[in-house]
């Protein structure tokens, strides 16, 4: 059994993280991390884990927590995993953190947007961004995943293999996205009271977002050069989901059949990547729960346009069921275990 530790357990991404845990064959939870509810019962912070896990929380010494498991996940407000990992506990423990800490590359671009010092920057090379369908076998080498962020997952999956295949001008990139109020995490803020989500839908970080430059710099990757692109997200009145909706210029008049083939390129053996049969457009609510990602395209002759579409749980393929996926992965199990729920209805 791969024996389990998580600090941050009692936020939505670490709740999710429990609850796909205790369906997994191969993993136990020894460590329950929560500063906030240090010896109080797990079951009484979510009491949907009444009679199932009857642990208290621990703090979260990520030092003596690696002495006592196999792997780490840090489902962490950003800069805490930096400020407590060091060489001594990756010799001893694989960490997959899921917060931004180690997602990009640059050191100055992640303190510009996130407004923070980085604490332990020496980490940031080995680092391996975390999204299993394009860097599968340098996450199973790993011993320090980077979790991607919810946005630049279902971003990314969207785009990339008509980047990737030099389809469409990347210089023309625009994304337009929404999601769920439990993207902005379980603490008590203003913005996410139910008097001020219900019955709205506003945009946020318009041209600001933290998220643009972890976008960027994956799908610069795709297009072997910098790319630089409009992201705008939306907050919308819905607990969990992540619907995406991308623009760029086709390079030429393109037909169905060439961008289809395409996407079964890089998608067709994919277990939770799921291309839509034609004009089907992906939807939230048949994802949700699960940690797949429904993708499909239109193109606009008119405009010579593609409209690259997504649609993903932000709680699971966006946070906790791809941090499974890469505890999978770094631990040489079937990639799938723990993450085959059908999504939920209604």
């Amino acid at each position: 059994m791969i024996k389990v530790g998580i600090i941050g357990a009692t936020g939505y991404a670490g709740g999710e993280l429990v609850r796909l845990l205790m369906g997994h064959k191969e993993a136990e939870i020894k460590w329950y991390g929560s500063r906030s509810y240090i010896d109080k019962k797990y079951s009484e912070v979510y009491q949907n884990m009444f009679q199932i896990v009857d642990e208290k929380c621990m703090d979260d010494n990520m030092e003596a927590l690696a002495d006592q498991v196999d792997v780490i996940f840090t489902a962490t407000p950003q800069g805490l995993c930096a400020s407590l990992i060091n060489e001594e506990i990756l010799s001893k423990v694989k960490v997959i953190d899921l917060s931004a800490d180690f997602r990009i590359k640059n050191v100055k671009t992640y303190e510009e947007w996130y407004k923070i010092e980085h604490k332990t920057p020496q980490f940031i090379g080995e680092a391996v961004y975390g999204l299993c369908e394009i860097n599968r076998e340098e996450i199973k080498k790993a011993r320090l995943t980077a979790n991607p962020g919810c946005y630049p997952t279902c971003s990314i999956l969207s785009i990339y293999p008509l980047l990737k295949e030099g389809m469409i001008d990347p210089d023309t990139i625009i994304i337009d996205a929404k999601s769920g109020t439990s993207g902005a995490g379980r603490g008590a803020k203003l913005d996410n009271l139910y008097c001020e989500v219900n019955e709205n839908i506003k945009a946020y970080g318009v041209a600001v977002h933290r998220h643009t430059p972890e976008i960027e710099e994956q799908l610069g990757y795709a297009a072997g050069k910098e790319i630089r692109l409009n992201f705008t997200p939306h907050l919308v009145p819905m607990n969990r989901g992540i619907l995406v909706t991308a623009y760029a210029s086709l390079k030429r008049e393109t037909t169905y059949e060439e961008v289809r083939a395409a996407y079964d390129k890089y998608y067709e053996k994919e277990r939770f990547v799921r291309v839509l049969d034609h004009d089907v457009t992906p939807q939230t609510k048949w994802v949700e729960g699960s940690n797949y990602v429904d993708v499909n395209f239109k193109i606009d002759p008119r405009t010579n346009r593609i409209i690259m579409m997504g649609a993903m749980d932000n709680l699971v393929k966006g946070a906790a069921g791809q941090a499974v996926q890469n505890m999978n992965l770094m631990f040489g199990i079937e990639e799938t275990e723990g993450l085959r729920q059908v999504p939920m209805f209604p």
